[in-house]
């Protein structure tokens, strides 16, 4: 008998967790409809209008729905860009020229939706580009080297000296020791400056105490963010005109291996010139093209 009473008892604490588990599944389970993918209905240099299918209820329905405009950076990553509650919104302060992948979540206070499908869209230009040749098929080795290349993508004379143009990186194991060169450019390396910036993370601060965690001090070694920033001391572009090849090369002093595949700006050699919107362009302090989140 009391080997009976342990199975029966073992029998309906399954059949509790088998119930338990069905009912944390079933709350798992989206309640609003997947949203359709943002259609652009008007594009200009700052700001993207969009609309969309909206979501319904899959069953009774929870309250007002609002929309996370997000664009997908990552492996379940992403970049909030704004928020609705109806079908449509206007996306401001955006970069010109730029490529934006953007996607769309649901969501009341009785459940959520699906994230909808991607739309890839590039915003207007406004008054510059930066065009990209990477000349290195390796990206691994111990230097960077590619050719980056202003045009005048606006309706006015562009005055270079007005012009910064950030290459975005990040800096491998903490090593922020790197060398710029310009190896040659159209309108001459010494009309060209380039600075290094880098943002370390900051240090645990001081006083007694246990040596913090890596949960909230960046590992030692942990890649950080940087640039390395071109401006100008001359020069004036027509609308339509380029500056030209600017050929850099990036290395470390004592010329070890550099990993570019996580840089934010690196794209991989083609052979072919191409528009880079990881690269940013500032005018007059006002960002003209490029956004280097990934």
């Amino acid at each position: 008998m009391r080997a009976r009473r342990v199975t029966a008892t073992a029998t309906v604490a399954a059949l509790v967790s088998l119930v338990a588990v069905s009912a944390a599944r079933a709350d798992d389970t989206p309640a609003l409809t997947t949203p359709g993918a943002p259609v652009v209905v008007a594009n200009d240099p700052h700001r993207l209008s969009l609309t969309w299918t909206p979501s319904t209820w899959k069953g009774e329905p929870g309250g007002p729905i609002t929309y996370d405009v997000r664009s997908p950076i990552g492996p379940n990553a992403y970049r909030g860009l704004g928020s609705t509650q109806t079908n449509a919104v206007t996306l401001t302060d955006l970069a010109p020229g730029t490529d934006y992948r953007i996607a769309l979540q649901a969501y009341a206070l009785g459940g959520y939706s699906d994230t909808s499908a991607v739309t890839t869209v590039r915003t207007a230009y406004g008054r510059a580009k930066v065009d990209y040749l990477n000349l290195d098929w390796a990206p691994t080795d111990n230097q960077a080297q590619f050719r980056l290349a202003v045009t005048n993508t606006g309706t006015a004379p562009l005055d270079l000296t007005t012009v910064r143009v950030r290459y975005h990186l990040r800096f491998e194991n903490g090593n922020a020791a790197l060398t710029s060169e310009c190896d040659w450019a159209t309108l001459g390396c010494a009309t060209i400056r380039r600075t290094l910036q880098y943002f370390p993370p900051p240090a645990p601060p001081p006083g007694p105490g246990p040596t913090p965690t890596p949960t909230v001090y960046p590992v030692p070694g942990t890649p950080f963010p940087g640039w390395v920033e071109l401006t100008f001391t001359t020069g004036v572009l027509a609308p339509g005109a380029s500056s030209g090849p600017i050929q850099l090369r990036l290395h470390r002093p004592n010329w070890t291996a550099i990993d570019e595949r996580d840089d934010p700006s690196w794209q991989a050699a083609t052979g072919a010139w191409t528009p880079n919107s990881r690269i940013t362009l500032d005018v007059d302090g006002v960002r003209e093209y490029g956004d280097n989140w990934g």
